[in-house]
């Protein structure tokens, strides 16, 4: 099944702690790229979103999107650090008594101010509520992925249908270029006897006559590229029904079809022939466009 890179996934998972919620969204690129954005609190669970996604979205530029809410405190642990607080509390009333005649200091005032001060009161996460966040993280990154893997299933499927649209259009003009080739072997030979009648009234080197007829025979025969771009068009059916990744064997084979065609067009100077080339290459074009997006 045909895949695109482009693509957009949602997942979020809660409890009554934390809401998570998880955005993914992939665009084209020539391999794989995740760039994740989250708050630091989710540090920990990065090498784990990166496998999931890794497993799921195996090529194209990823955007990671992390969301945490805290929907309660119930969870952090206070712990107040009372050894600092003794220091700080003797040496208050040492240097106030000492500077200011001040005797005995208000303990509100000074446990009011004690809390605002990062060294003296730490809050912190308890354990149990780091291992529930890192199980919704995970839900709702895993969501996300198979979400956007979904729609870039999707996105391949519409690709796969103007993609096939487009194949049609150069295997008719195939069919039309070979019902030309006898027609124009015909008129080819009659020109390659004409030239080879002057050449028999001259006087000429054997070697550059050999040498000019093997350029005229070359020149003229396109069958071969006719045959070859008939095999291309094979494998591109081939590797369209193939449910992997095939975004890179699809670009090499447009470049092949692509020389072939030139090819038909460098060897032969009739319209209609020049017609159907302009024809292929400008659907070729569209293709290798599409391929472009393509997982």
């Amino acid at each position: 099944m045909l895949k695109s890179m482009t693509g957009f996934g949602r997942g979020v998972a809660e409890n009554q702690r934390y809401t998570v919620e998880v955005e993914i969204k992939s665009v084209n690129h020539r391999f794989l790229d995740i760039q994740l954005r989250s708050p630091k609190q989710v540090n920990a669970y990065e090498q784990e979103i990166r496998k999931i996604i890794k497993e799921r979205l195996p090529r194209g530029r990823v955007d990671v999107f992390v969301t945490v809410k805290e929907v309660s405190d119930a969870g952090k642990e206070v712990a107040i650090h009372w050894d600092l607080v003794d220091q700080l509390v003797e040496s208050l009333q040492k240097e106030g008594q000492a500077r200011y005649g001040v005797v005995d200091l208000e303990p509100k005032v000074i446990l009011e101010q004690i809390v605002t001060l990062p060294d003296f009161v730490e809050i912190t996460e308890a354990k149990d509520d780091d291992e529930s966040l890192g199980e919704l993280l995970i839900a709702a990154v895993t969501t996300a992925a198979e979400q956007n893997a979904a729609n870039r299933a999707q996105e391949g499927q519409a690709l796969a249908a103007v993609m096939v649209e487009n194949r049609e259009q150069i295997a008719t003009a195939l069919a039309r270029l070979q019902s030309f080739v006898a027609l124009y072997q015909g008129e080819f030979k009659e020109r390659f006897e004409k030239k080879l009648q002057d050449y028999l009234q001259e006087t000429v080197d054997q070697e550059r006559l050999l040498t000019e007829l093997a350029i005229q025979l070359e020149r003229g025969d396109i069958q071969e590229e006719i045959d070859r771009l008939a095999i291309h068009l094979q494998n591109f059916d081939r590797l369209l029904a193939k449910d992997e990744p095939v975004g890179r064997e699809l670009d090499f084979l447009i470049q092949e079809c692509n020389r072939e065609i030139n090819t038909i067009g460098s060897k032969s100077s009739a319209i209609e022939i020049k017609e159907l080339v302009v024809l292929m290459k400008t659907t070729v074009e569209k293709i290798r466009e599409q391929v472009q997006n393509v997982e």
